[in-house]
């Protein structure tokens, strides 16, 4: 199969060429008429300076002079041409030939012909009614004194050949420095499209890599990342890192999940053991059915909330789940079943929410999962006897939700991975044994599939969520 540098390679090649041959042929096409005009021209005033010698000549001698004749010579000779001088009947007088006896001489040049002569119409090419064995180039003139009386006529010709020769040796070297052109056009197309396919190569080769599962390979930019070239080396870079990123999320992901299954499988099955073979007493036999009850009950969780994770990112990433409705309405509503559990912790809750209708087009049941989450994360790290902030605010086209709550500060190390999946830090909010670090993910994956972004700061003991969504058109 060919390669794209060879298919790019052969297309520009025949657009050169193509663009070459048009030149070409045009300007052969216009040279040559204009070489065949100018020679012309230099005819028509040759005629005319002969014309006039011999009206001058007749005065005193005939048309057959040898004053003429050199007078004739002489502008031939000048010009390249060959000239006759006719007289009134048509019958060729003088010649420009250095013959002493001139084949031409005494010829007669048809009527046809001098009618046409004097009338001017007289084709540009022709063979004089026989008097040229082929057909030439020929202009004509005829000669008359002051008073307007015909003298004779001037036949001024020359061969196609004669006239482009000068021109064919032009041609010649022309031609010559057209291939040298032609040839490092090709060059330099060669090098272009070879330019511009390295990169294409080199994404080819990585892909090939990231098959095999290596995701370590970059194409090396060398390009103008303004332009299409580069913006795609640039993308297909990104798309490296974030295969990367992924692939690194899947590992952990992995050895996350392997910890927070082996660990409660493991106990589940020590207590198993130790009631089974007698290792435990058997008056502390319920006290250890409790733990196995409690651990699985946590893997149960632990399974059934990476089924929500699962579920909640394809129904978010659904726009045809998405509808307009008061966001202002439904903070209300998930603040209610929260008001038991923020009493018994003896907490003021302040929802600073504005007076009108904040109406927003998002998957609701989706949002109502990230408001519940923050809420339940906020509620359940506050200190008792604190307070809670729920603001909604409009600004620049999006709704602005935040939750803030007072209690432990979130060390600033672990910030950047609070929304990772199964992240759970000892010294953070994420004390809670039960917990299986998949709330705020949910959270974070929910919101992706919106386009929309949430962060976080903590400090001071205050710690505050921030989350965007759009406004219903």
């Amino acid at each position: 199969m060919k390669s794209i540098y060879l298919r790019n390679f052969i297309a520009i090649a025949a657009l050169v060429s193509i663009c070459f041959l048009v030149i070409a042929l045009s300007f052969v096409g216009i040279g040559r008429q204009y070489v065949i005009g100018e020679f012309s021209k230099n005819m028509e005033r040759s005629a005319a300076e002969v014309a006039h010698s011999a009206a001058a000549i007749t005065r005193s001698d005939g048309l057959d002079s040898w004053m003429l004749r050199m007078n004739v010579c002489s502008v031939a000779n000048a010009g390249g041409n060959q000239i006759f001088v006719a007289d009134p009947q048509g019958k060729v007088q003088c010649c420009s030939d250095r013959e002493a006896i001139c084949e031409h001489i005494g010829m007669q040049i048809p009527e046809e012909i001098l009618r046409q002569t004097e009338e001017g119409t007289l084709p540009r090419r022709g063979d004089l009614g026989g008097v040229f064995k082929g057909r030439r180039y020929v202009a004509a003139r005829a000669v008359t004194d002051v008073n307007g009386e015909l003298l004779g006529y001037v036949f001024v010709s020359n061969l196609a050949g004669n006239m482009l020769g000068a021109w064919s040796t032009f041609l010649t070297a022309a031609a010559g420095i057209a291939v040298v052109v032609f040839g490092i056009a090709l060059a330099v197309t060669m090098a272009y499209t070879r330019h511009m396919a390295r990169p294409l190569d080199e994404m080819a080769a990585a892909s090939r890599k990231f098959a095999r599962g290596d995701f370590s390979v970059r194409v090396k930019q060398t390009e103008d990342p303004t332009d299409e070239m580069g913006a795609l080396i640039e993308s297909f870079n990104k798309m490296a890192d974030s295969l990367e990123q992924a692939e690194k999320r899947r590992s952990e992901f992995i050895a996350n999940i392997s910890h927070e299954l082996r660990t409660p499988m493991t106990t589940i099955a020590g207590f198993a053991d130790g009631i089974l073979d007698g290792t435990i007493p058997p008056e502390q036999e319920e006290k250890y059915l409790r733990s196995i009850r409690d651990e699985t009950r946590r893997l149960s969780r632990l399974v059934r909330e990476m089924l929500s994770v699962s579920q909640a990112r394809a129904k978010a990433a659904d726009p045809s789940a998405r509808t307009n409705f008061d966001l202002t309405e439904l903070m209300l509503q998930i603040l209610l079943s929260f008001e038991s559990r923020a009493t018994k912790k003896n907490l003021d809750v302040d929802p600073q929410l504005p007076d009108d209708h904040l109406m927003v087009r998002a998957d609701k049941d989706a949002i109502t999962q990230v408001i519940y989450n923050l809420l339940d994360n906020a509620v359940k790290f506050a200190r008792p006897d604190s307070c809670l902030v729920i603001k909604l605010y409009k600004d620049d086209g999006k709704v602005y939700v935040s939750v803030k709550d007072s209690g432990e500060t979130i060390p600033p190390e672990d910030l950047p991975f609070i929304f990772d999946r199964f992240h759970k830090s000892d010294r953070s909010r994420s004390l809670d044994k039960d917990g299986v670090g998949l709330g705020l993910y949910l959270v974070k994956t929910i919101l992706n599939s919106h386009d929309e972004d949430i962060a976080v700061k903590s400090q001071d003991g205050e710690t505050e969520f921030v989350f965007t969504l759009p406004l219903a058109n």
